[in-house]
């Protein structure tokens, strides 16, 4: 039975649950319901379930340290498990999209999202899948301040409407990847 590690990206503690930079968090708890498990386990500066998909063990892993600092709890569960960076997808919350589109890829830079700079970092590789989950960007975006009061601010309730089915989505688009393969979700979920 393969095994994958599915991260979800956000920052720990209530005062955060609501904002655009959880929106990892909160996809990683709609496939942990899918697939009937808890993702309540501490170890490695987070919390961890275990369930399966398919013929696939899957790991689910929400650092819970602070989101910028994520790659050393992501690093440390990849070692633990002994997962390939193929077999390890994260979620994260993307600005360069706009709200509600997904995207998945293989590889590739940071773009300036902090928390996959650490990942990236502490792996030693840029080589693992990452679903982005589209929050858009701030009106006047540009200034720093703007950008970061726009992902640690709650959603709109315009978007509060849209949001389950973006979840949704996004919890479909993780069950392709580990069923499917990347090829066949990328297909599926990075049409407009």
């Amino acid at each position: 039975m393969a095994t994958k590690l599915i991260c979800g990206l956000g920052n720990p503690g209530a005062e955060y649950a609501g904002n655009r930079h959880n929106l990892g968090f909160l996809v990683l708890d709609a496939v942990s319901r899918r697939v009937r498990t808890e993702v309540n386990q501490r170890k490695f500066d987070g919390r961890l379930g275990q369930g399966a998909l398919g013929n696939h063990r899957l790991l689910l892993f929400k650092p819970e340290i602070f989101m910028n600092a994520s790659g050393t709890a992501v690093a440390a569960a990849a070692r633990f498990y002994k997962i390939s960076p193929g077999d390890l997808l994260v979620i994260h919350d993307e600005l360069d999209l706009p709200f509600g589109r997904l995207q998945l890829k293989f590889g590739g830079g940071a773009g300036g999202h902090r928390g996959l700079s650490s990942i990236i970092e502490q792996l030693g590789s840029d080589d693992f899948a990452r679903l982005r989950v589209g929050i858009g960007k701030p009106e006047a975006a540009g200034a720093k301040e703007q950008v970061v009061g726009h992902v640690l601010s709650d959603f709109a309730p315009d978007e509060q409407e849209v949001l389950p089915q973006l979840i949704g989505r996004a919890a479909d688009a993780v069950e392709s990847w580990t069923v499917e393969g990347l090829a066949a979700a990328m297909n599926r979920f990075n049409r407009r």
